[in-house]
């Protein structure tokens, strides 16, 4: 087949005078970090936290429909004599970078910037996490046992979710799910014939149940031959006795409430670093201000006849 003579410039000759329009790097492991967000967070002074509650079984006297000179009962609050103590605990990154790519290879995006923006995304993923699943302050790991039950038939029903709001129902404030179980739910609600309202909450909708909205999750996890996961429900704020972020304010390089970005200088061999830290915890104020469902089956489906 005979060459074509090209009368005007080839694409791939234009390409070499050609601007680029580039995007920044993209994270996708990035999450909307919605625990983070809803809950509220108490600034610490010296990154310690004591929870004080009052003996429950130490029943305080009062005195009802009081008749005239009758003696009125003396009674005091009884406090733990060894509350529990929270240590705001660490999460720390290094971030090195070569000064001759910083100097020479920052335009149109800061190599120093982007390689901080990127890091502190992955920090703040692991705050998220901690927050559920860490061994110590971790929500899934703070429910106490009259605070878990578990479903009735496997697949997450609003009979489920019914009983979960008895043990959380002093002004609960969201159940917390992987977005799989959320799914899961809706499929027994539309099986059902009341599928779930929704909410706008931050600009983006949520499904809810007994107008209590449904956050997802990927932090906890789907796990098992048979996929099963956890719904958890949740009340905030210390004035209501719920769960409550800490962290500590004030730091050196603080970018964000608890984290910190510092520089530790150039090595040898031309290595600039950056020590990213967040500091944070969580403390559930009173036992009741959360729950499980435990033994959530995510896999179930239904097929739909007219």
């Amino acid at each position: 087949m005979p060459e074509t003579t090209r009368t005007s410039l080839s694409e791939q000759s234009a390409y070499q005078l050609a601007n680029v329009t580039k995007t920044a790097p993209i994270y996708s492991a990035v999450t909307p970090r919605w625990v983070v967000r809803l809950l509220d967070w108490k600034p610490l002074e010296a990154g310690i936290f004591r929870r004080n509650r009052v003996v429950d079984e130490k029943p305080i006297e009062v005195a009802c429909s009081h008749i005239q000179e009758a003696e009125i009962p003396g009674t005091y609050a009884e406090y733990e004599e060894n509350p529990r103590e929270y240590i705001l605990s660490s999460i720390n990154a290094v971030v090195n970078v070569d000064t001759r790519i910083g100097d020479l290879f920052s335009k149109p995006y800061d190599q120093i910037r982007e390689q901080l923006r990127v890091t502190i995304e992955a920090v703040k993923e692991r705050q998220e996490n901690e927050l559920l699943n860490n061994a110590d302050y971790g929500l899934l790991n703070n429910v106490v046992d009259s605070q878990r039950i578990a479903t009735r038939k496997g697949s997450p029903t609003p009979d489920d979710l019914d009983e979960l709001l008895t043990k959380v129902w002093k002004e609960p404030s969201f159940f917390l799910a992987n977005p799989r179980t959320i799914a899961a739910f809706g499929r027994e609600c539309t099986r059902r014939g009341v599928p779930p309202p929704t909410v706008t909450l931050f600009g983006n909708p949520f499904l809810t149940w007994r107008g209590i909205p449904l956050i997802p999750t990927d932090k906890i996890r789907v796990a098992g031959k048979i996929p099963k996961s956890k719904i958890l429900l949740v009340r905030v704020g210390e004035r209501k006795q719920g769960v409550i972020g800490l962290f500590q304010p004030g730091l050196a390089g603080e970018q964000s409430p608890g984290l910190s970005v510092r520089f530790k200088g150039i090595s040898d061999n031309g290595l600039s670093s950056y020590l990213i830290s967040l500091y944070c915890s969580a403390s559930v104020l009173a036992d009741d201000a959360i729950a499980v469902l435990d033994d959530v089956e995510v896999g179930h489906y239904h097929e739909y006849t007219k």
